[in-house]
């Protein structure tokens, strides 16, 4: 993913000059780049996951698209560009994913978007000096460490800008949470959670919601000081639910599990990209920043990966239980403008009709579960055939 500066393309007439050296934090009628990074499992022909990362990595062809290894042999990682569309976003995202499977038939290999892997894995841990000094560290949080994740980075203006954002969409990231969530399996069994994934990722010690913070200057001294403990390697094991990212000019949100299918992906990133815009124009007009307190905001993160689509989520406007359906509409009130001003409000509203019909990717895999008997292989071997979907 090339990042070099935020793109924002004009869509409604032209906005007021902005003087040099004056931060112009966020202006209606411009849509803010985004793009999307999908960890996948690397499967067998008979739905067990496989090491062949590596394999893939060392025969790619130009058109199997920019993959990278991740932290497991068993998991590969894709990239879009940074888009403006959504429609392109979703295209993009079908074609990394098949892309990515035409390197996997090369190792006659499936890639399959599901946070967990739904048979039992020891899995096995990619030969960079970083990722074997992470295995020595972190034990079996590391060992165990075979999650995938979708991560959505949203273009900002400046760190400042990025700041304002993360401290407003702290309360609206738990239903991303429930909307992604695709792991109800690990190491073999049926968790009870429609994000299994979401508790695993949480043992790394800098992994969940976060303070405030205010400026860039409280952001920065807040992610050294985490690094002077000594407790984590660098700063990319820096893990908070959204954190400013150290590569490109963007805001990262990363609680989601990776997407079944690419058009919840797409949905999610739009949500984020409204998210992202939403909260940069609140900071702009003098909002202060909603009422959250970190503890509350981790209840409902574990709530929201408990029940997913299924059960009651924490109303992050009352943060008090509330059906699945009503917390989505409200997530869908918060960002309206800003989808109807980045054009995204149909293909929204109309991938979130799809998904409550269908269910969301744990409720899928739980279904495909009772109709194998529990023959997880064919679970993930019918997840392999959404992934491309």
């Amino acid at each position: 993913m090339e990042w070099v500066t935020l793109e924002r393309v004009r869509v409604a007439p032209a906005p007021p000059a902005v003087r040099p050296g004056v931060r112009h934090a966020s202006i209606r009628g411009v849509t803010r780049t985004f793009g999307v990074e999908e960890e996948l499992l690397l499967v067998g022909h008979d739905g067990a996951p496989i090491a062949k990362a590596q394999a893939m990595l060392d025969d790619v062809q130009p058109d199997h698209g920019p993959l990278e290894a991740e932290f497991m042999e068993e998991q590969i990682e894709t990239a879009t560009e940074p888009l403006t569309s959504l429609t392109d976003l979703a295209a993009a995202i079908r074609e990394m994913r098949a892309g990515a499977q035409g390197a996997a038939a090369q190792q006659d290999a499936h890639v399959v978007a599901v946070a967990t892997s739904p048979l039992p894995i020891i899995g096995t841990t990619v030969s960079k000096v970083r990722y074997l000094r992470a295995r020595q560290e972190f034990g079996l949080t590391a060992r165990e460490q075979l999650t995938n994740g979708c991560h959505v980075h949203v273009g900002v203006a400046d760190d400042a800008e990025g700041v304002a954002v993360l401290d407003r969409i702290g309360p609206w990231l738990s239903p991303l949470v429930a909307l992604s969530a695709n792991s109800p399996f690990w190491q073999g069994d049926d968790t009870g959670f429609a994000s299994f994934r979401s508790q695993v990722w949480a043992r790394w010690p800098t992994a969940g919601p976060t303070r405030l913070f205010g400026t860039p200057e409280v952001y920065h001294e807040a992610v050294a000081a985490l690094v002077a403990t000594g407790t984590i390697l660098d700063e990319g094991m820096v893990y908070f639910d959204a954190r400013l990212s150290a590569k490109y000019p963007t805001v990262e949100i990363r609680v989601a599990d990776v997407c079944l299918d690419a058009s919840t992906s797409a949905l999610l990133a739009a949500l984020a990209r409204g998210l992202v815009e939403t909260a940069a124009r609140d900071a702009e007009a003098g909002t202060p920043e909603p009422y959250a307190p970190t503890e509350l905001l981790r209840t409902a993160h574990w709530r929201a990966g408990r029940s997913g689509l299924t059960g009651d989520l924490v109303d992050p406007r009352t943060f008090r239980p509330a059906p699945a359906h009503d917390v989505i509409g409200a997530l869908i009130e918060h960002v309206r403008d800003a989808l109807v001003d980045a054009g995204d409000l149909d293909l929204v509203t109309d991938t979130l009709g799809a998904l409550w019909s269908r269910g969301n990717g744990s409720m899928r895999q739980l279904a495909w579960a009772a109709e194998y008997k529990h023959d997880l292989g064919q679970v993930a071997l019918r997840a392999a055939e959404a992934t491309l979907v």
